[in-house]
């Protein structure tokens, strides 16, 4: 799984990107989030505040419920305004 992060997400785990192979039981975004959280003081920082989170898997759009698997790329970004 490739995860790419963007912005203060990028700052605070100091990864913009990388490969990952989470164990089988993370099978949604939500889980994988929790997992993440795990790995140290900076993703547990970056993780903390859920809604200020947005998630793109395969460059869709995703809520925490939706699958994710193997192979996958996910994105973790803040929310994006335009005008």
């Amino acid at each position: 799984m490739r995860l790419l992060y963007f912005a203060w997400l990028r700052q605070k785990t100091g990864i913009g990107e990388e490969e990952i192979a989470p164990p089988p039981e993370v099978a949604t975004v939500g889980a994988l989030l929790d997992w993440l959280e795990r790995r140290g003081p900076g993703f547990a920082e970056a993780l903390a505040d859920r809604a200020a989170i947005r998630v793109a898997v395969n460059q869709d759009y995703a809520r925490e419920s939706d699958p994710v698997k193997p192979g996958d790329e996910v994105a973790l970004f803040p929310p994006v305004t335009g005008g």
